[in-house]
């Protein structure tokens, strides 16, 4: 998909790449496949960001709760997983993409953990768009493993002097901006614990599309809501409208 200069880019996208199963499920097959058809976009959907000047990109590939799911279900989704460091990587490295995975990774098998150092390793360097993997998380137990960081770092403080501003330098995407835009695909319109404290001030984007259908098209199409939307942190419309008008005449 060729850059629109004609949009207002967000630096940051978040994903809930939701509605795998339910795609599967609808053509009669098992869900396990619509995980590896959603996998599959993964790498077009990273080069598409890429044109159009997104810096970062972070899709909640497994959460803390997906424990819960079918044994064969979780089975496939570590797979995917590592068949995607293992496949993957190689080609997204060479075009500059930086990978970052985010979560409770102690977690995951030995091989997985082995494979996610070195794909992290490897891509440190790049200065593409940043490729973030939400796997083992959940948002809440990113602000508690904050907290816990900065008593680490801070033995001798009281919690009571605890800022924002310290707090989110312990967030697993401490380095980074918060998310503009966060999109849910599959129909459902709830956040399920992903980036609490990130997304804050995130303009929410709901699509009825599954996971596995969420191409080119449906990327513009949340774009294209992006842009019409004014982000106000709390100020008055009239406030940002008079800040960006002195801006442009600057």
């Amino acid at each position: 998909m060729p850059a629109d200069n004609s949009l207002t880019v967000p630096q940051h996208i978040a994903i809930i790449m939701d509605g795998n199963g339910r795609w599967a499920q609808k053509r009669h097959m098992p869900r396990t496949v619509g995980h590896a058809k959603g996998a599959a976009g993964v790498k077009t959907l990273v080069e598409q960001c890429a044109q159009l000047g997104i810096r970062y990109l972070t899709l909640f590939a497994f959460s803390t709760e997906n424990w819960k799911r079918p044994a064969d279900e979780v089975s496939t989704l570590m797979g995917l997983f590592v068949q995607y460091l293992e496949k993957e990587m190689g080609a997204l490295a060479a075009a500059g993409v930086r990978l970052k995975v985010v979560g409770d990774v102690a977690g995951f098998s030995a091989e997985l953990q082995t494979r996610i150092h070195a794909a992290e390793t490897a891509t440190q360097h790049n200065q593409g768009i940043t490729l973030t993997v939400a796997a083992n998380y959940g948002g809440q137990w990113d602000v508690v493993q904050a907290v816990k960081n900065w008593q680490v770092a801070n033995p001798g403080a009281s919690v009571t002097s605890l800022t924002q501003e310290q707090l989110a330098q312990h967030l697993s995407t401490a380095g980074m901006p918060d998310p503009d835009l966060l999109i849910r695909t599959g129909g459902e319109q709830r956040i399920s614990n992903f980036l609490l404290w990130q997304v804050a001030y995130a303009e929410l984007y709901f699509t009825d599309a599954l996971w596995p259908e969420f191409d080119a098209k449906e990327l513009t199409k949340a774009l294209e809501w992006y842009a019409q939307r004014t982000r106000r942190f709390g100020k008055t419309t009239e406030q940002v409208v008079g800040a960006s008008e002195k801006v442009s005449a600057a």
